[in-house]
């Protein structure tokens, strides 16, 4: 079993290294390259591609090929596309918008043209074939580990360190986040987890040989798990959830930068430090797991995300470092105790048949969805918020910090799973008897 999680680890360190190298810090090379108006689609892409992609691949790795397989041809194909998209740049501005513009112009049409461009397009590309395997290498870790409460967060906490080690990797390149060998480091990352996948432990499709419905291929399976009022509950705030987290990673780096708040004289190495913090709190989630359960996990974690954005918008106008920093630091607690708590919660209600549809419509509803959504929004918003060239970081950042705010008390108002509670309390008094 030692053998199964380091190796397990390694996957986990590649798939989130991969990300790491040039999702957040790509917005210097894009700066750099005279394609500033593309960053909108830029962060729009990974959220259609979720939309997109899970849902079928889930159905192949429940029914077609091993789940193993199905990763390492996705990841030699997306680091193809991600070598690539540098060779594609061309210099692309968009004029600025109307001072009259209507909310549908800047949500929709002002950045329209810039999905056309080359660049973008290849990315999408590469975000087709890396979204579904962040469901699909969460499967394979739940389905060889025993104990996936307390093993998994330390299988887990290697793709944050994956990240770091990406962020901290690309603070060292000769020109820091405006190079292009960022997509270089990531691509070659990506195919050399790609050939590793077919050494993981083989995991069979659960589902082979069963006879297949339409409503099966297109993934109706694991819906049926909404009808758990706990469930849907839990679906609902983790896609509304996301909307002001789209922010986060699309405009979080530009506005570290234009406080100062720079590590190394890099805003990618401090955004790093979120990263970081992720470390520390994966290695003590199975404690706080067994002492306050699922609800109070998730809603901490909302509450962090609320605390983040509202230190942010403080540290705006006078550019508090300490603020600022705390704000990233604070990443730790808003994905660990929300995103990996949820995983585990949707492992415990699927069966192991939809398992990987299960995990694949939370990455649809997530980092699908609600960050699709939020990225449009938040790109129409920093536009309405912007002036001469000047954003208003306290405005930008404040909306976010109300909105999760008001998500934290409906979640915590209508979320209860007693199945879910019961199961961890007696889990925590065999522990105390052992």
């Amino acid at each position: 079993m030692g053998n199964v999680r380091f190796r397990l680890s390694v996957m986990m360190f590649l798939q989130f290294f991969v990300w790491g190298a040039w999702y957040v810090s790509m917005t210097g090379f894009i700066n750099r390259s005279g394609m500033s108006a593309v960053t909108g689609a830029a962060y729009t892409i990974g959220p259609l591609a979720a939309i997109i992609a899970p849902f079928f691949l889930g159905m192949v790795a429940d029914r077609f090929f091993s789940t193993e397989r199905v990763l390492g041809v996705l990841h030699l194909l997306g680091g193809l596309f991600l070598i690539a998209a540098p060779f594609a740049v061309n210099a692309f501005q968009l004029g600025a918008p109307p001072e009259d513009a209507s909310l549908f112009y800047n949500l929709v049409l002002h950045d329209l043209p810039a999905y056309s461009q080359p660049f973008i397009l290849l990315l999408f590309a590469h975000m087709l074939c890396y979204m579904p395997t962040i469901g699909l290498t969460t499967s394979i870790s739940f389905q060889n580990l025993a104990n996936q409460e307390k093993e998994f967060p330390a299988i887990r906490v290697m793709g944050t360190i994956g990240w770091i080690v990406g962020n901290i990797a690309v603070s060292f390149l000769a020109d820091k986040d405006e190079s292009a060998s960022q997509f270089y480091m990531a691509g070659g990352a990506a195919m050399l987890l790609g050939l590793y996948s077919f050494s993981l432990p083989h995991t069979p499709p659960p589902a082979k040989g069963k006879k297949i419905t339409m409503g099966q291929i297109l993934g109706f399976d694991s819906l049926r798990l909404l009808k758990n009022p706990a469930y849907a509950v839990f679906i609902l705030c983790s896609f509304l959830i996301c909307i002001p987290l789209a922010g986060y990673y699309a405009q979080a780096r530009n506005f570290v930068e234009s406080s100062g708040a720079l590590v190394n004289g890099s805003a990618t190495f401090t955004m790093s430090f979120g990263q970081m913090s992720e470390v520390l709190f994966m290695l003590v989630m199975p404690l706080f797991f067994a002492r306050l359960g699922v609800k109070k996990m998730l809603a901490i974690g909302m509450l962090a995300w609320v605390v983040r954005y509202g230190l942010f918008a403080m540290a705006a106008d006078d550019k508090i470092f300490w603020m600022v920093l705390l704000g990233v630091l604070l990443h730790g607690i808003c994905y660990d105790f929300f995103f990996v708590t949820g995983m585990i919660y949707v492992d415990k209600k699927a069966s192991v048949e939809i398992r990987n549809q299960a995990q694949g419509f939370l990455v649809f509803v997530t980092l699908g969805l609600g960050l699709g959504i939020g990225a449009k929004l938040f790109f129409a918003h920093v536009l309405m918020n912007t002036t001469d060239g000047v954003e208003d970081w306290n405005k930008i950042w404040m909306s976010p910090a109300v909105m999760a705010g008001v998500i934290l008390l409906l979640f915590y108002l209508f979320f209860h799973d007693k199945t879910v509670d019961s199961t961890e309390q007696n889990n925590t008094a065999n522990e105390a008897n052992s």
